[in-house]
């Protein structure tokens, strides 16, 4: 074999081995995780698959809500676990009493200089009804429970199992919310 052969035929072999490992990270991803939603921020798209492996808790939001304040305990809760492997998702949604008003750099505006979040968000959808964007019409599906109102939370385990759901009075310190987190993320 010459040289340019054998050069060609581990050109070649490399190419398999990445295919096999990109189809083993997306064979790897959990169901729910097969999405694919435009960063908040930029509109860039993003995969989340990339949160494969991690606890994911996933809330609609709204900019204009009695529980806007939840942010602030969101970014608490993300900033203490994130290293466990903890990531909270965010999803502005206009649903529910037309709170979230505003485009994607209004939105990205208020929630970086109000209250500081960091944690992924991604652009305004809905979250119920023949329009929901396919993640939650996933965990409608899994938990039985349509989002009631904005800050309505969804808490997938490791393996991509929709634990619990919570309401929008759950606010991010509750005690029982909290050992959810912990508990899912000790596993």
């Amino acid at each position: 074999m010459s040289i340019v052969q054998k050069f060609a035929l581990g050109v070649a072999l490399s190419l398999l081995a990445s295919a096999g490992s990109a189809l083993a990270e997306t064979a790897a991803c959990p169901e729910v995780l097969k999405h694919s939603f435009k960063r908040l921020q930029d509109e860039a798209p993003q995969d989340l698959c990339q949160y494969s492996g991690k606890v994911v808790l996933v809330v609609n939001t709204a900019s204009y809500c009695g529980f806007t304040s939840q942010y602030e305990g969101l970014e608490a809760l993300y900033a203490k676990y994130q290293k466990q492997g903890l990531v909270v998702l965010g999803f502005p949604s206009n649903d529910f009493g037309r709170q979230e008003p505003g485009n994607n750099q209004q939105i990205a505006d208020f929630c970086f200089n109000t209250y500081g979040v960091k944690f992924p968000m991604f652009a305004k959808s809905s979250v119920r009804g023949k329009d929901a964007n396919p993640l939650h019409a996933q965990l409608i599906k899994a938990s039985g429970t349509t989002p009631k109102w904005n800050f309505y939370k969804y808490l997938i385990d490791r393996q991509g199992k929709v634990v619990e759901s919570y309401s929008s009075v759950t606010t991010p310190d509750n005690k029982t919310f909290v050992a959810d987190i912990e508990k899912a993320l000790a596993q």
